[in-house]
């Protein structure tokens, strides 16, 4: 029970297949508390149906930075200062996600740039005050960052960013004694891979090439961000940490 008596506030759960949920379930399961953002109407009603009753439902828009600041100092008001923070936030057009990257619209570059990497700036901004010394940010990134993965197109691009984004923040929050990392999950059947034109053969091809042949769950990703937000992983900072079961190595 590590994360015993933490609070930790997860962002980018949609549904009980999310990675952003295996996190949620194995930081509940080290004893966090737990304090969900969602973006609008429709996703509280999901994140509801998933949340304790004891958890915290706070709202939060990451193209807004008043509604980030808004929903930090909601959580501040409810609960003070907090041990913990999980990014799995990223949105792309599904028109960018398939065919020619040479396609990629001006708007939609920017609208992906925009929340799946400045968001986890403009978060932790907001957080930074909140963060206790020895807390830990974790966000999500894919390997399709330093591979040209089919398909993935923007997305890819927009991960890249994303992990250089870890590095320059972690140098800064390292100050703080706050550390910062990132997790480079393995395919998984999720709502955002969904989007990808040719998943189902992008995550057949990624099962396949797994060191023991079963692909990597929601729950094992989930455990690797439950001991990054912890003190436990103090000496870990900036790094981007591979739970794919070895589908990077080959």
């Amino acid at each position: 029970m590590f994360l015993e008596g933490k609070k930790i506030v997860i962002m980018g759960v949609a549904n009980n297949k999310s990675i952003a949920w295996g996190c949620a379930k194995a930081m509940k399961d080290q004893g966090a508390t737990l304090i969900y953002t969602y973006q609008n109407e429709r996703m509280e009603k999901q994140l509801a149906k998933l949340a304790e009753p004891e958890d915290l439902l706070i709202e939060c828009d990451v193209t807004s930075d008043e509604s980030i600041r808004r929903a930090f100092g909601t959580i501040e008001a409810r609960v003070g200062k907090i041990d913990g923070l999980v990014h799995a936030v990223a949105y792309s057009k599904k028109e960018e996600l398939g065919g020619n990257v040479t396609d990629i619209s001006r708007d939609g570059y920017a609208l992906a740039q925009d929340i799946s990497a400045y968001s986890l700036l403009a978060v932790a901004k907001a957080a930074k005050p909140l963060l206790k010394k020895g807390s830990g940010i974790v966000t999500l990134t894919y390997m399709g960052s330093v591979r040209a993965i089919p398909n993935y197109n923007v997305m890819g691009i927009a991960k890249a960013a994303l992990e250089s984004t870890v590095r320059y923040l972690a140098a800064e929050m390292a100050h703080v004694g706050v550390h910062v990392n990132g997790i480079s999950a393995g395919a998984i059947k999720t709502l955002a891979v969904s989007g990808v034109s040719g998943y189902k053969d992008l995550i057949k091809e990624s099962d396949s090439r797994t060191a023991d042949g079963v692909g990597v769950t929601i729950e094992e990703v989930g455990q690797t961000a439950a001991f990054l937000v912890s003190p436990l992983a103090s000496g870990v900072i900036g790094d981007i940490v591979y739970v794919d079961k070895g589908v990077h190595l080959t």
